[in-house]
């Protein structure tokens, strides 16, 4: 009997031990979340240099109903909520670039001598390989034509590749970047942009994240300050005049303009409609929106599609860019539009496209 008596009053210490523990584990638990949502309340407070915070919420993504210029790929408008994220103020600069490839020595796309053996899975079969003068590292420079363009489906004909064209010589071979710290990076492809951020502790931002901030709280408007076309030229770094043969500089600039030279949208962030057309991480699939609308339920944090789908560019695997460019007229594209995107091969550079980061709170709190 005694010896059941101390075997029960062993089991009940154990007993209490566990739960004593488990307790214990509970409370550690619930300090661990206090403290990250404290150090989260502390970095949405005073985020990261050279970001802000945007908190979360719904809007309707695409063309608004007033927008006459929208194209099919931009309908119809579907229901969308995402969580908050800090976003870079501004563009990625050349100076910020400049700082990644110092500490990391990386290379970017242009730079790198061309493999015709990937290049060519790209390709229609049986394309014949360029001549070894031609097969050399560059990036696509825009130029303008002497006379006006009839068909604007043309790209060609203002697109040339130029050899030793790459971020440090953004304007040709023997251009720099002298006195351009201040401005965006360019010809950068969307594998640049992807090992900056992995530098950074950063990502890009998705499709839906983007809108989200480029609107702020413009939900139901055409451009970020609203839909009055005349305010353009003090707003948007864009091209004016007959494109693509006459710039009239009505906005100052020829091509890109240091960051911050326009005024910032309702949540403070600059550029996000006109100097360089900025990557996102979703594919470019034209039936995307179409899918996400026939659901008519709200998506949250919507990723984009699977895989790219662009029947115009059958070989090539492209990616959204958003936000238009110095190159973006009324007669072609008017990409400043909030809902305006377009696609854009992932292993290729030119000289209007570039990319801000953004981070989430759980990747800042270690």
């Amino acid at each position: 009997m005694k010896h059941l008596i101390i075997t029960t009053a062993c089991c009940l210490v154990i007993v209490a031990c566990k739960e004593k523990k488990a307790e214990i584990i509970i409370e550690d638990e619930k300090a661990i979340e206090n403290i990250s949502e404290k150090r989260m309340d502390s970095l949405t407070a005073k985020p990261p240099v050279g970001m802000l915070w945007i908190a979360g919420g719904s809007y309707l993504q695409g063309a608004v109903p007033q927008d006459k210029t929208a194209m099919s790929h931009e309908k119809p408008q579907h229901p969308v909520a995402v969580d908050g994220f800090f976003m870079d103020i501004t563009e990625v600069t050349n100076a910020a670039f400049k700082r990644f490839v110092k500490e990391t020595g990386y290379v970017t796309v242009a730079e790198r001598e061309i493999d015709w053996e990937a290049m060519k899975n790209q390709l229609p079969e049986g394309t014949p390989k360029p001549h070894d003068s031609i097969l050399q590292p560059g990036s696509l420079m825009f130029k303008k034509t002497k006379s006006s363009v009839l068909n604007l489906y043309d790209f060609s004909q203002w697109w040339r590749w130029v050899i030793g064209v790459n971020w440090r010589h953004p304007s040709g071979p023997d251009s720099n970047i002298e006195g351009k710290n201040n401005h965006p990076v360019v010809h950068i492809s969307y594998e640049d942009a992807q090992a900056y951020c992995k530098w950074a502790g950063r990502r890009l931002p998705t499709e839906a994240e983007w809108e989200y901030a480029a609107r702020g709280k413009k939900t139901s408007t055409i451009y970020f300050w609203g839909d009055d076309r005349s305010k353009l030229s003090k707003m948007v770094n864009s091209w004016e005049g007959e494109f693509p043969v006459n710039n009239t500089l009505e906005d100052g600039f020829e091509r890109t303009a240091p960051v911050k030279s326009y005024p910032p949208n309702d949540f403070g962030l600059y550029d996000m409609a006109g100097n360089v057309w900025e990557f996102v991480s979703d594919w470019y699939n034209i039936k995307y929106y179409e899918e996400l609308a026939a659901n008519q339920a709200e998506v949250s944090n919507p990723q984009g599609p699977d895989k790219a789908y662009n029947p115009n560019q059958p070989y090539i695997q492209e990616k959204v860019i958003k936000g238009g460019s110095f190159l973006c007229s009324d007669s072609y594209c008017a990409s400043y539009r909030l809902s305006s995107r377009m696609g854009t091969s992932t292993d290729s550079s030119s000289e209007h496209v570039g990319f801000r980061t953004v981070a989430t709170p759980d990747m800042l709190v270690k």
